[in-house]
C-alpha cells in the first residue's frame, strides 16, 4: 500500500512507516502531522486516481526533527575584472515518520 501526496508543493511517494525529508513544516518535534492532498492512493493493486485529489484519503505522520539539507556552494566570478563573490546556502527540511495511509 501506498500514495502520493503533495507537500507543500513537492510530490512524495510515501508507505506506511517510511521516512521523507519534506520542506519545513509548521509544528514541533513529536507532533501529529494530516496531508490531505492525496493525488493517487494504491490498496494492494487496486488504485485510485484522484482529480486533483481522492475524496476522504488523507495521510497521517509524526514529526521528528527539523533538520538542514547538504551546503550548496554558490560562486561567482568575471574574468579579468577581480570580482568574485562566494556564498553557501543550507536547506531547512523536516523528518516526518509516515504513520497511516487511508
Amino acid at each position: 500500500m501506498y500514495a502520493i501526496v503533495n507537500i507543500a508543493g513537492t510530490q512524495f511517494k510515501v508507505a506506511k512507516d517510511q521516512y521523507i525529508y519534506a520542506p519545513k513544516l509548521e509544528g514541533e518535534a513529536g507532533s501529529s502531522v494530516n496531508f490531505d492532498q492525496v493525488l493517487l492512493l494504491d490498496r494492494d493493486g487496486k488504485v485510485e486516481i484522484g482529480a486533483p485529489t481522492v475524496k476522504g484519503a488523507k495521510v497521517s505522520g509524526k514529526i521528528l526533527e527539523h533538520v538542514k539539507g547538504d551546503k550548496v556552494i554558490v560562486f561567482k566570478k568575471k574574468r579579468r575584472k577581480g570580482y568574485t563573490k562566494k556564498n553557501g546556502h543550507r536547506q531547512q527540511y523536516t523528518k516526518v515518520q509516515i504513520e497511516s495511509i487511508g
